[in-house]
């Protein structure tokens, strides 16, 4: 049987490797997913309905507008057994009209069917999405690209982070 965390690492997969057939592994047919945005930078639906649906907007229109997509679950990992998880996530990205660098932080809430462990409700909460030039980009995805990944524990986001203010805003948030 899949656990959850197979889930979770399906969705991250098909998110930042713009393969929305994996939101197979990750999602029941009638999941619902539900965003709350605490910025201007970036817009999402607040609730989409079914797993097509959410392929759509997490995956495909996602990967239209961003490419070097890296994203983390930071902390624990979900027991076996549990069908309930909430972590907090670093995304890392590149535009790619501009080459400028993304990265942003914020909570995932997942509910998972126990019988399945797909997930039937995911609420995303993005506290924040900032833009750094094209000329970061580079010391950013560097770093990022040698971070545990999907899981990432909060300690490891320290090891060689940019001397970037956002970043370390983030990582300081993130580790708190």
């Amino acid at each position: 049987m899949t656990q959850l965390k197979d889930a979770i690492e399906s969705y991250i997969l098909a998110k930042d490797g713009n393969r929305p057939h994996l939101l197979m592994n990750a999602f029941a047919h009638d999941a619902s997913l539900a965003m709350t945005v605490k910025t201007d930078s970036i817009t999402f639906p607040q609730e989409t309905q079914g797993r097509d649906a959410i392929a759509a907007v997490l995956v495909s229109d996602f990967a239209l507008k961003y490419e070097n997509v890296y994203t983390f679950c930071v902390g624990a990992i979900p027991a076996d057994d549990q069908h309930a998880f909430s972590c907090d996530w670093l995304v890392c990205m590149t535009e790619k009209s501009t080459g400028a660098a993304r990265t942003g932080y914020g909570r995932y809430d997942w509910t998972g069917d126990m019988q399945t462990s797909r997930v039937t409700r995911l609420h995303i909460t993005i506290e924040e999405m900032a833009t750094l030039p094209a000329a970061q980009a580079d010391s950013v995805l560097h770093w990022v690209s040698r971070l545990p990944y999907p899981w990432c524990a909060r300690e490891a986001l320290k090891e060689d982070a940019p001397d970037i203010e956002t970043i370390r805003r983030i990582v300081t948030q993130l580790t708190r």
